[in-house]
């Protein structure tokens, strides 16, 4: 291969999301694995879209947004967080992936370190590496993957320039507490580091407490960039709508690095977004189908016997393998349970630093409960050890 190409995405392989939703597009097996729901998002989201689509401009919106949307974001967390912050504080992006790349390069510079806290979404590392900082990892530990504010202390060098904090925290599914949000913005205003806040699932909460953020904890205002997600907010994830939150002159430099990433957004779409963000009754209505699917894959599991870890948040539950008797590593058990079961699931070794979390598997609970019911009933008969006399059968290459 020639040198001219980059190493960190030259030695990078097919990511593990990839790999299994790929197994899965021709229909043949159920897909718990990447997470998104199974039907088309809210109807008057869809018609609003569709309406700017032919009522309004289709050219070049606004780089930073257009300002229907950033007036709706203020006044939606205004409402909703507590957030006081003005329309130029939001920069609106292509998805949360570019957000999160625009802030990484924003306040991240070469010999840098980064805190990140494992396990930890497969984009953080190698973005801070190709920013040419060096990713450092604080690994939280199960049932309840809690951020120990000694341990984070410990890892804090004079060359700590940002942490990166998922909150709920995906793949686990896990909130962080108000006590640990507070010794986070402790940590930060003590050692002057910027907190990048990668809060896309802040909508989805199931444990009936409304989400903060970093950014309004004493001393942040400055030094935090918050993220959000129409997709994650929205279940409309192949919008690929999101944005950025930061102090009006934080927010400028963000806007610099969106200008030459992607530049813009899709209009319509953020026409329909800045609609749909005043729409209370609409929002409710996601979250309690999420709220049902969710309890119904919790039950589901119970009653086949698997053991779950506790996750208020997201549209993932968590499987302890061990305690669910499968003596087998997370990576092991979805390979089988892909091919012989017919059914997609993702190890949390994925999410893991050096191999050190290998017992647990993510499945994703935002679909029809038939959907659910069949999904568990094949992971059940591949625990039980099924052999020959698979349920499922793969449809012939």
């Amino acid at each position: 291969m020639t040198r001219s190409v980059h190493p960190i995405y030259a030695a990078m392989g097919e990511t593990v999301f990839e790999a299994m939703s790929a197994l899965c597009r021709d229909g043949s097996r159920i897909n718990l694995g990447q997470g998104f729901p199974d039907d088309n998002g809210p109807p008057e989201l869809r018609a609003a879209a569709a309406r700017a689509l032919e009522q309004r401009s289709n050219q070049y919106p606004p780089m930073a947004g257009v300002p229907e949307l950033r007036a709706a974001l203020a006044d939606f967390y205004r409402r909703h967080q507590g957030l006081d912050l003005a329309p130029d504080s939001y920069v609106v992006t292509s998805g949360a992936t570019e957000a999160l790349t625009a802030a990484i390069l924003a306040v991240v510079r070469p010999g840098d370190e980064v805190l990140l806290f494992a396990p930890t979404y497969d984009l953080y590392a190698p973005m801070v590496r190709r920013a040419g900082a060096i990713p450092v990892f604080v690994r939280l530990s199960p049932p309840l993957w809690r951020y120990e504010r000694a341990q984070i202390e410990a890892a804090i060098t004079p060359r700590t320039a940002a942490m990166i904090v998922n909150d709920p925290l995906n793949p686990t599914g896990s909130v962080a507490s108000a006590e640990e949000l507070a010794d986070l913005a402790a940590l930060c205003a003590a050692h002057d580091l910027v907190a990048i806040c990668d809060e896309v699932w802040e909508g989805v909460r199931f444990d009936g407490i409304g989400h903060r953020s970093l950014l309004d904890q004493t001393g942040m205002a400055g030094r935090t960039i918050k993220i959000g997600s129409a997709g994650k907010l929205f279940g409309l994830t192949g919008w690929k709508l999101g944005w950025l939150c930061a102090s009006p002159e934080l927010a400028g430099v963000l806007g610099r690095v969106h200008q030459f990433l992607t530049f813009t957004t899709m209009p319509a779409t953020q026409y329909a977004v800045a609609e749909g963000l005043a729409r209370d009754d609409v929002l409710s209505r996601q979250h309690a189908g999420w709220a049902r699917t969710r309890t119904a894959m919790l039950r589901l599991l119970d009653e086949a016997g698997f053991a779950v870890l506790p996750a208020p948040a997201t549209w993932f539950t968590c499987v302890d393998l061990a305690a669910s008797g499968i003596a087998l590593d997370d990576a092991a058990f979805s390979r089988r349970a892909v091919h012989e079961g017919g059914v997609a699931t993702i190890p949390l070794s994925a999410f893991s630093v050096d191999g050190e979390l290998t017992g647990v598997v993510r499945l994703c609970h935002c679909k029809d409960e038939s959907v659910l019911a069949e999904g568990v009933r094949r992971l059940a008969a591949v625990r039980d050890g099924l052999g020959g006399a698979a349920p499922w059968k793969a449809a012939p290459a």
